[in-house]
């Protein structure tokens, strides 16, 4: 949980960045490179929806997650009666998992073409 709070924290940098450099797609876009105007709005597009809607499923995971740590102190989830925690538990790892597939795709690929 602490970790997803760090990526959300980097996520808010991030996107002040990109507000601040006029980067959020719509008609205050500007990008230096003209010949590559088209593409770099279509590439941050991609961007905020695909880091956004990661950053949503974040969110409810940190909500899930609180919810099951109070229902563990307050003794309702033990031993015997621990479903919701693997229920959440998957929950909480398929967006890890799309985070996997998400970090290449948008940080590393196409990385070296430019470095």
């Amino acid at each position: 949980m602490a970790l997803g709070c760090v990526f959300l924290g980097i996520k808010a940098f991030e996107y002040y960045a990109e507000y601040r450099e006029h980067h959020i797609p719509g008609l205050n876009f500007q990008f230096d490179n003209t010949g590559e105007f088209r593409h770099a709005q279509l590439f941050f597009s991609l961007y905020f929806v695909m880091t956004g809607l990661h950053a949503l499923h974040m969110v409810v995971g940190l909500g899930v997650m609180s919810v099951m740590a109070w229902l563990v102190y307050r003794g309702v989830i033990t031993e015997r009666y621990y479903a919701p925690i693997e229920i959440s538990g998957l929950y909480w790892h398929f967006v890890d998992i799309v985070w996997i597939f998400l970090f290449p795709l948008l940080y590393l690929i196409g990385r070296h073409v430019h470095g």
